[in-house]
């Protein structure tokens, strides 16, 4: 079966101001169903959750079943963000570089896990958060990445949309890349091992990132982690989705207020401004090597699966890894679950693998 499609006509084109430097985690969107695990044979509702890993199910237990709408961002936008890790983890450091001409500068957070040290490897992290706020565990996101994959990590705090539309965070993320690029020996990073890369809509702003730096051809970029990406705006608005996926976290009524909250008209429109959807790019050759890591019945499963094809037909090496029971943001709302750590395993490995071949 699958989901009724809305019209641009119906979609909730709403807009509302907020706070840029507020915050959002994936966990506040979830459709749960009405009872515990049971076998497919139970019904639909029974069905869905049937698929969940087991380990996943208590998180949905706990969780609302709400969609984002204005409202839900502006309360989303009030939560504080999970406070760092404690030490060994190296602490983050908050910095404010240029911006594009005639925009603000863009705030960058930077966790180095060895100060002085030279010539290491640099991970462009650009968070998730729906393109409308920020992942409130962003601190040990990315202090975790920095400790386990031995690399300095500039986390980018671009503007937000919809106060900010494309290409404002763009041009936000590209303009941090530059910094890091000039900035290579008081950073003390290698220039040729940047990689980028994010969750949810930061793994699509990597992409749009890591675009942006093949068509300028100014800084080389060499490796895309790109964890559940959020790259196709058709996905639960004039492309439909089964009914199997997408229930839970994230569901298509809040990718359809996102996508339209960034691009400043209704998701799946026919006419966008070039390169501001990854999924509608025509070109993909050129790109860097990806890592590409989703649950099987997130959101964004088949639109991932879809780009992963479309990399590989176009001679970008890539690697693909679809783990079975996971929704969306499953990893960080339950990270001793043993999917979690598998997931977690596998991106970590692909970064390290990546960086260790220069």
């Amino acid at each position: 079966m699958m989901k009724k499609l809305l019209t641009a006509n119906q979609m909730d084109t709403t807009h509302s101001p907020g706070n840029s430097n507020s915050s959002e985690t994936f966990g506040t969107q979830s459709h749960v169903p009405s009872s515990g695990l049971s076998s497919p044979a139970d019904g639909l509702e029974k069905d869905i959750y049937y698929l969940v890993d087991p380990e996943l199910i208590s998180v949905l237990q706990t969780r609302p079943q709400q969609e984002f709408s204005t409202e839900l961002l502006m309360e989303a936008r009030k939560r504080p963000l999970v406070a760092p890790l404690p030490t060994p983890f190296p602490q983050p450091v908050i910095r404010h570089v240029p911006g594009t001409p005639g925009a603000p500068d863009v705030r960058v957070i930077i966790v180095d896990p060895n100060p002085g040290a030279v010539g290491r490897p640099v991970f462009v992290h650009t968070h998730g958060g729906g393109y409308v706020t920020e992942n409130t565990m962003i601190y040990p996101l990315i202090q975790t990445i920095a400790h386990d994959c031995h690399c300095v990590v500039v986390s980018v705090d671009y503007r937000l949309a919809p106060e900010t539309p494309y290409p404002g965070s763009l041009d936000d993320n590209y303009a941090a890349l530059q910094w890091v690029y000039d900035n290579a020996e008081m950073l003390g990073i290698d220039r040729r091992r940047i990689a980028v890369g994010g969750e949810s809509a930061g793994g699509g702003h990597a992409v749009a990132l890591a675009l942006r730096a093949r068509d300028r051809k100014q800084i080389p970029v060499m490796f895309q982690l790109l964890i559940y990406p959020m790259l196709d705006d058709r996905t639960g608005s004039t492309q439909a989705v089964p009914d199997c996926v997408g229930r839970h976290i994230w569901t298509e009524a809040s990718n359809r207020f996102a996508w339209t909250a960034f691009l400043g008209v209704p998701a799946g429109s026919p006419d966008l401004t070039p390169g501001s959807v990854p999924a509608r790019v025509d070109d993909l050759s050129g790109l860097p090597p990806a890592w590409i890591g989703t649950g099987s019945i997130d959101l964004f499963a088949d639109e991932d699966i879809t780009f992963a094809r479309r990399l590989i037909g176009a001679g970008v090496p890539t690697e693909l890894a679809v783990f079975q029971g996971g929704y969306h943001g499953f990893d960080l709302l339950a990270p001793e679950a043993a999917v979690s750590k598998r997931f977690a395993e596998g991106w970590k490995s692909a970064l390290k693998r990546a960086f260790s071949k220069v």
